[in-house]
């Protein structure tokens, strides 16, 4: 038994868009896409985080030549810390002042000169008096030369202590000095690799803050790039879907009856793509309908 099959044919205008987008489309992937334009790119590290990588790198052990100042002050320091006896390093003796034996010599020599002075004029006064060589005056004399003999004992004695004072003094200051700068320089190795990281967070920083910029401004290009070479195959498929609206919302320009007998399943099945064939032909052959 045989059926009618109806093939509307879309107006010859859309068949002629159809062509035209046909055409546009065959010549449009018949040329490779180039892709390099939009490939992924990373951007380069910036100056300043190779900056933060040189200072770490020869930051590495900056701090040691202040703690083996540090150490070798302290070793200094040691010496001192002792009762100081002896004439070794770090003893009261090496501390006392070259000059001591003549600044006593010369104070005891100015001593013994007015000593003299005094002396003559004892006898002087003596013989004024008529007195000179009577037993009264050696003991005048005797006791003038033993009260002079104890107060040029004890001068020389405050003289020894002022010396000894003295070196006491500029050895305890040493110790405080070494000390001291055992502390700073401690300190210095201490904060110095901590300036570092400081310095090396910093440039690290700003430096991740620019580079994230460039790799932003990268890929925003890469973006365009994208787009602008895909415009053609957008612009396109906008045509297309155009013409697909106007071949459903549009009437069609004509139609054909044709008789076919009753298919099997298969044969339904076969038919489809017969019926796409030939609608394809409808629309790159209009005129062969009427």
């Amino acid at each position: 038994m045989a059926i009618t099959q109806q093939i509307n044919a879309p107006a010859e205008f859309i068949q002629d868009l159809a062509k035209d987008y046909g055409t546009q489309l065959a010549g449009l992937t018949a040329v490779p896409l180039d892709t390099s334009k939009f490939a992924p790119q990373v951007a380069a590290q910036d100056p300043l985080q190779t900056q933060a990588a040189s200072l770490a790198a020869s930051g590495v052990g900056s701090y040691e030549p202040f703690l083996t100042a540090a150490q070798t002050s302290l070793a200094g320091a040691q010496d001192l810390l002792g009762p100081g006896t002896g004439t070794g390093a770090g003893s009261i003796s090496s501390f006392m002042s070259p000059y001591q034996s003549q600044v006593i010599d010369t104070t005891l020599a100015e001593f013994d000169r007015n000593r003299a002075i005094q002396e003559q004029n004892i006898r002087s006064q003596q013989a004024q008096l008529g007195v000179l060589g009577a037993g009264r005056s050696g003991v005048q004399l005797s006791e003038f030369g033993s009260e002079s003999d104890r107060q040029r004992a004890a001068l020389q004695a405050q003289l020894l202590q002022q010396g000894f004072d003295a070196a006491v003094d500029r050895r305890q200051q040493d110790l405080a000095n070494r000390l001291g700068i055992t502390s700073v320089q401690s300190g210095f190795a201490e904060a110095l690799p901590a300036l570092q990281r400081g310095d090396i967070s910093t440039l690290g920083s700003v430096g991740a803050i620019q580079q994230a910029q460039a790799q932003a401004e990268l890929d925003a290009q890469r973006q365009a790039n994208q787009l602008a070479a895909f415009e053609p195959q957008t612009r396109l498929d906008t045509y297309g879907r155009g013409i697909t609206q106007l071949i459903s919302g549009y009437p069609a320009a004509g139609s054909q009856f044709t008789q076919v007998p009753n298919l099997t399943p298969l044969q339904t099945a076969l038919g489809v793509a017969s019926t796409i064939g030939g609608i394809y032909g409808a629309i790159n052959n209009p005129r062969g309908f009427s």
